[in-house]
């Protein structure tokens, strides 16, 4: 857990204290909590373009953008070693995943409620919810509207 020094915190007072910089995404604020709201934007399953860009927004203002987007992967524990960047990695990935859920409506919020990774949880959600390219989604609409029957 990190203080308000930045430092992550072991359980033991003799253990060695690590830090992480201020200025890498693993670092959570000591103000950052779990009922945080990034955005009043709150995804109801028919908003998706414009709740992704409040939360994009509110994740860039934390340092966090980067944990959606794949630059933060899951560091590999190593036997022996005190692993503080997977301990990081999972604190912020909890934390972000806090943050997502208090931003979508429970009727969605159930399709992501057991995945693993705030990244899979972004993947999944745009996938399922994204209008992806929307020229061609209205001309293939319209190219339907247009289909007649044979008589």
């Amino acid at each position: 857990m990190t203080g308000p020094d930045g430092k992550l915190k072991g359980g033991k007072s003799n253990e060695k204290q690590h830090t992480i910089s201020i200025a890498l995404p693993l670092y959570l604020h000591p103000s950052d909590n779990p009922s945080l709201m990034l955005t009043q934007t709150i995804f109801n399953g028919k908003n998706y373009e414009l709740w992704a860009d409040a939360v994009k927004n509110g994740l860039a203002a934390k340092n966090k953008l980067v944990f959606i987007e794949g630059g933060v992967k899951k560091p590999v524990e190593v036997e022996g070693e005190d692993n503080i960047e997977l301990l990081a990695w999972r604190e912020c990935n909890a934390m972000l995943k806090a943050w997502m859920r208090n931003v979508i409506d429970p009727k969605p919020h159930q399709s992501i409620t057991f995945t693993v990774t705030v990244a899979k949880i972004w993947e999944e959600l745009r996938d399922r919810y994204s209008a992806g390219n929307a020229p061609r989604v209205h001309q293939l609409k319209e190219e339907l509207n247009e289909c007649k029957q044979g008589r």
